[in-house]
């Protein structure tokens, strides 16, 4: 559990971080298209790959910075709720990087 507050704001920070290299890796990695597997548009593909990523990226972060195993510590869904506190700014980052592509 993220108990720790001083975790909590090192995740937080983590995911802040993250998601100023979010643009540039649209706009090297991603090119335009049409129909991305089955979402409504580019957007949502997008957003929840970036989702995904974060919450893998976190995962490593956390068990690095804690050196612990996953077992009790950490919990995916708190974890979730950091990456979703910021999901106004993640989905005007995507919109813009796809913009600008």
């Amino acid at each position: 559990m993220l108990n720790d507050s001083s975790i909590h704001k090192s995740l937080d920070n983590y995911v802040k971080h993250r998601l100023q290299e979010i643009p540039f890796e649209i706009k090297e990695t991603f090119l335009k298209t049409t129909q991305v597997w089955k979402c409504e548009n580019e957007l949502d593909f997008l957003y929840g790959y970036y989702v995904g990523k974060l919450e893998e990226g976190s995962l490593h972060f956390l068990l690095k910075a804690s050196r612990a195993s996953a077992g009790g510590f950490v919990d995916s869904f708190e974890i979730r709720g950091i990456i979703e506190t910021h999901r106004q700014e993640l989905r005007n980052l995507i919109e813009k990087a796809i913009k600008n592509s």
